[in-house]
Order: C-alpha cells, then structure tokens, then sequence
C-alpha cells in the first residue's frame, strides 16, 4: 500500500515578504519587522539575519547596526499579515481543500491524486501559482509524515540547491536531511526537551531517530514517541481539516506612552474587551471567565505595581457591553492612583459553545434575550467587516486614544483599505 505523503508549505520570511509584496523597492535590501509599540523584531529578511540580528532583540540595542546598513525598519501591520495570510491559503485550497492550516504562514496539505505527475513538479507549480497571485514566496517539503515534511521544507528554504522545494522520498533522503537538523529544531521537541536529549548524546534528528526503541520507551512521553515514530517515516500525526476552538483568548498591549489616569486605562480596556468578543464570537464560544491585568514597566526606575483580578459573569457571554462591564469592574477594584501603568489586558477562559451556554436562575433576561443580543453582535460583526474593524463600536471605547500603541513606521493597509490602494503611474 502506497504512504500518504504530506506537504507543507510555509511562507518564507512572512512580514517582511507581505511588506515587499507591495514596495518591490525593498527587494534584496535588509528589511526587519518591529513588534507592538516597535520593541523588538518579530521578523527580518535573509540580509537582516546576515547581519546577526537575532529574533526578539530589542530595536534600541541595535540601532547603530540598522542606521550603519541601511535596514529598513517596519511597524507590525497585522491587518495587512492577516490578509494575506488568507489570500495565501485561498490560493493553496485551490489545489488541496482537504488542507489543514497549521499558523499564519504555514499549512500542510495531503498529496494525492498526482500519480501520473513528479510531487517536486506539481509542488513547483504550487509555489508558483501563490508567488504569482499574491507576491509571497513559499518553501515546500514533502514526505510520508509531517514531521519529516517539516525538516524538508526547512532544509528547502535554507539551500538553494533546492529551489524552494525538497521532498524526501525514501529513508537515504530524509537520513541526509536529518543529519543538519539540530535536535532543538525538530517539531515537537523545543530547547528545554534538547537539553535532557543532548546529555545522552542526541544532537540530531538523526541521533533521534536511530535512539533504541526501549531507551525511547523509558525515557520520553507519548508526544515524543510519536515524535522518533514520524521520524522513522510511520505517521502518527493525522491530517487536522478544522482549526480547533482556542481554550482562552486574550487580548493584551502595551501602551505607546505611559498612562496614569483610570480614564484612559478604561478606554483601552474597553477597547481590549471589544476586540477579544470578536474573537470569542468568531470561533462560536462565549466566556465563562475574565481575567484582567495592569502592570508598570519593569524596565523603568519608576515606582512598580502590578495587579490581576478573576471576574465570574452569572452566565457565559460573549455579548461585548456586558463584557467590558465586567472588566471595567475589576479594572476599578485593581487600579490605584500615583502610578504610570506601561500595559493591560484581558483573557478570556473557561470558553463554552455558544449554543450549550447554561442560563441561570438568577439572570437577568432568558435565553431569548441573549439569542437577541448575540444577533446584535453579529450585526455589528458584519458591519465592521464590511466597512472595517471600527466603524461601529461601543462609546467605551474613546475616540483620542493618546495611549495607542506607538506604530512610528507602519505600512499602508494596501490590500484592505481602498484609500490605501497602491496607485499605479504612466513613466
């Protein structure tokens, strides 16, 4: 019986390839994408990392390497990020719609029904196609499981040789792959598991894969087990079509200046709760639990506070007015004056399917009132998708926002804002 074979294809460099996409002047010149309030990188291009700009640095400890090479520095433009992404995935579907989207930049997909075509010629066609429609470049590793399509298409993005696509077709081929892969970098492992593997000797997916079976056994959880198993080209990590529900979703930034006044922190936690509703009522959940934090920065010689409150709603929710009650509650009970507070958020958990939410009692209205609330959201949802993210949304809110993040060098969001629309000239 033929293996099934999975490929993944991931988005090579994915900010900064979404930021070129639309300025070609950036292309073959260092570009580096900063973080919320432009902290730290969050993405660099293959010159950035030349220049040995780790991921995560902070934006100040560099920027004598930035202003002396010319690097071209951008604001996180995540509107833009999303879109893309979708744009990307809608053009991958096109060819397998049983694919499973791993992350923003990445989505494996079952190769079947190609025997009459070369996998690397149909997975060329693949990149091709999504270079072609949306300006991303992508990478794609092939191989009987998704773990070994994974270091494919790690090795496929990082030699040349291989022109973005890299499928493993036999146990020599993954065994030579494997060898470069360092043991941190294997999916499902991560520093802290290489640690432990690294004093018995196992450097490599290599060394992981040949590891003795009983040694294996007696020494790694089921996850890593499965983990060697793929490793060995025996798939124990099935195909997932629906992107599972999240457990808990949070909304959290850090201001773009330091704020005092509970005025202000309201509105941004307003703010905060409005965009985590969306959320909550996109993935069908409503939210059983709220968690809300203020906290000053760490990193200043200031005067230091940091507090976290649970609130309880009397009937899981997702309805946004009831919600930022909620929060804004626990953000008085927490607050204290005298303080200059540098981030907030909120989480949501103990997340319940909208249609199982248990009414209580004691609440307020019963399950036709919150039937009717819930199509009020939707409304809105729909509204704000049509003629963007904040056309309609509670008075709670503010309008100034002077504490908004601080995007000094952000993009134009080309792709969902037709004011933004790049404008094409005659030379």
């Amino acid at each position: 019986m033929k293996k099934r074979l999975f490929a993944l294809t991931d988005c090579n460099n994915f900010y900064v390839s979404c930021e070129r996409a639309f300025n070609p002047r950036l292309e073959g010149i260092p570009v580096a994408v900063m973080s919320n309030n432009d902290g730290c990188i969050v993405a660099r291009s293959q010159e950035v990392k030349a220049l040995g700009v780790p991921m995560g640095c902070a934006v100040h400890e560099y920027k004598e390497v930035f202003e002396k090479n010319g690097v071209e520095l951008f604001s996180a433009n995540f509107t833009l990020y999303g879109d893309m992404s979708g744009r990307v995935m809608e053009t991958l579907a096109q060819f397998s719609p049983e694919m499973e989207i791993y992350s923003i930049d990445e989505a494996f997909m079952p190769m079947e029904g190609f025997a009459d075509r070369s996998m690397e010629d149909c997975c060329r066609h693949i990149r091709q196609t999504v270079k072609q429609w949306t300006g991303i470049p992508v990478s794609i590793g092939i191989a009987s499981t998704k773990t070994l399509a994974k270091a494919a298409n790690e090795r496929a993005k990082k030699d040349p040789w291989y022109a973005g696509v890299l499928e493993l077709r036999d146990d020599i081929d993954a065994d030579e792959v494997l060898k470069y892969v360092d043991v941190k970098d294997v999916w499902g492992i991560g520093p802290a598991r290489a640690e432990f593997l690294r004093r018995y000797g196992i450097n490599t997916a290599l060394d992981l894969k040949k590891a003795p079976d009983r040694w294996v056994g007696q020494n790694l959880s089921i996850m890593g087990r499965r983990t060697v198993l793929e490793l060995r080209g025996i798939s124990c990590i099935p195909l997932n079509e629906a992107v599972p529900c999240r457990k808990a979703i949070a909304h959290t930034r850090s201001f773009g200046r330091a704020i005092d006044s509970l005025k202000e922190l309201e509105e941004a936690m307003a703010l905060y709760v409005t965009r985590g509703a969306e959320k909550l009522r996109g993935q069908g959940s409503a939210a059983s639990m709220l968690q809300v934090f203020i906290r000053t920065n760490s990193f200043r010689k200031t005067p230091q506070y940091s507090r976290w409150v649970t609130v309880i709603p009397s009937v899981a929710t997702s309805y946004t007015p009831e919600l930022i009650g909620y929060a804004l509650s626990g953000l008085r009970d927490i607050y204290q004056p005298g303080y200059r507070y540098h981030k907030a958020g909120v989480i949501f958990s103990a997340l319940v399917s909208q249609g199982q939410v248990q009414l209580s009692l004691f609440a307020s209205q019963g399950r036709e009132g919150n039937e009717r609330d819930l199509r009020l959201m939707q409304a809105i949802d729909r509204l704000n998708g049509h003629w963007g993210r904040s056309a309609v949304q509670p008075a709670a809110c503010g309008l100034r926002r002077g504490w908004k993040m601080r995007q000094e060098k952000l993009s134009p969001k080309y792709s969902t804002d037709w004011n933004c629309l790049p404008i094409a000239k005659a030379c």
